[in-house]
C-alpha cells in the first residue's frame, strides 16, 4: 500500500524539517510549499492525501490558501488540518469555517496531531478510522 501524501505548508525551514521526520516516521509521505503561492501549485502537482498549513505565510495568508482550495474542483476534497502560532480564539472556528478539519495551535503535541491526521484520512478513505475536528 502507498504511504498517504501529506503536503505541508510552512515557510519556518526547522518546523517543515520537524513535521517530516514526524510523519516520515509514522509511514507518511511528505511533500512541501513555503508560501501561499506555491501551496496551491503543489497541491495541484502533488495531489497530496491532506495538507498541514500554516496561517502565517508570506505572498497571502492561510485563509488565502483555504479559500483558493475550496474555490477548485481539483482541490476542493483535500482535507486541511491547520497548525498555527495565531491566537486560537480570533483563528480556530474561522479556520474551521474555511474549510479546515482541525486547528492545533503550534507548538502541537505530536500525539494528538498524528490522531487527527489518521483520522481525517480515515475519512477520507485513506485508512481505516474516522474523522475529527481536534482543539
Amino acid at each position: 500500500m502507498t504511504p498517504s501524501k501529506i503536503l505541508i505548508v510552512e515557510d519556518d525551514a526547522d518546523v517543515r524539517l520537524g513535521y517530516q521526520l514526524l510523519l516520515r516516521a509514522h509511514g507518511y509521505s511528505t511533500c512541501f510549499a513555503a508560501d501561499s503561492m506555491a501551496a496551491v501549485s503543489e497541491a495541484r502537482k502533488q495531489s497530496p492525501d491532506l495538507i498541514l498549513l500554516d496561517l502565517g505565510l508570506p505572498a497571502g495568508d492561510g485563509f488565502l490558501v483555504l479559500q483558493r482550495l475550496r474555490t477548485n474542483l481539483q482541490l476542493a476534497l483535500i482535507p486541511v488540518i491547520v497548525v498555527s502560532a495565531r491566537d486560537v480564539q480570533n483563528n480556530r472556528q474561522r479556520a474551521l469555517d474555511a474549510g479546515a478539519r482541525a486547528y492545533f495551535r503550534k507548538p502541537w503535541n505530536d500525539d494528538e496531531l498524528l490522531h487527527a491526521i489518521a483520522r481525517t484520512l480515515g475519512a477520507t478513505g485513506m485508512t481505516s478510522t474516522t474523522a475529527t475536528t481536534a482543539a
